[in-house]
């Protein structure tokens, strides 16, 4: 008579999943974008620890852990990410602008690009309207009309100077915060932190966790 096998199954350890992960080409899934939609973006950035004890290791020793910079373009009707870019804190939001467009072109029609001020550039603002692009961001305070700046550029400084209500409303600019909230739940899900230690690793867990929020978005 065959007796059933007491054999204990094999359970993968931590080091073995974060192996096979890191293997793996992770994308976020063009099925979970809308492919060819026209559609509205807000971009912006928010820093991750790179550690989960980093800032114990910042308190008991004199020792600097930087950030990881994540950088998105949320379409803000479904509150899906389309692009996503990973760096250091040092590089600049603004910088990052044209490569999370380009991104988002390869699915969809990208009609309008909401940002704050960190994105305010003549770069910026020419390489938008060279894409027939709407322009919603926040240009500062102190900016003036010039000759040396984009048609579009100076447009968006005497719209936002003469009525900056109105303008928000044109462009539809408090719908902005939708990356804000996207974060939120980012790192109300997942954590505030990686865990991965060489960066191309950082950068896959990242890209991880945001196609599981699109897809968790889907189901909602």
């Amino acid at each position: 008579m065959a007796h059933a096998s007491n054999k204990v199954p094999s359970i993968p350890n931590y080091s073995t999943i974060s192996r096979r992960v890191n293997n793996q080409d992770i994308r976020i899934s063009e099925q979970q974008q809308h492919v060819g939609n026209d559609i509205i973006i807000a971009v912006d950035s928010t820093g991750i620890k790179v550690a989960n004890r980093g800032e114990w290791m910042r308190h008991k020793w004199p020792v600097r852990r930087g950030y990881l910079k994540i950088h998105v373009a949320v379409d803000i009707k479904n509150k899906k990410i389309i692009s996503l870019e990973v760096t250091s804190e040092e590089v600049h939001d603004g910088k990052m602008l044209k490569k999370l467009v380009d991104n988002a072109f390869e699915s969809n029609n990208v009609k309008g690009a909401l940002a704050d001020g960190m994105y305010d550039s003549n770069k910026n603002f020419r390489y938008l309207s060279k894409n027939h692009i709407k322009p919603g961001i926040k240009t500062r305070s102190n900016s003036k009309v010039r000759p040396t700046n984009g048609n579009a550029r100076n447009m968006s400084v005497i719209r936002q100077q003469k009525n900056l209500k109105r303008w928000k409303h044109s462009v539809s600019s408090g719908q902005r915060w939708m990356a804000e909230t996207v974060f939120s739940s980012i790192k109300g899900t997942f954590g505030e932190y990686v865990t991965a230690r060489k960066f191309q690793n950082m950068t896959k867990e990242l890209i991880l966790k945001a196609s599981l929020y699109n897809m968790f978005a889907t189901m909602m």
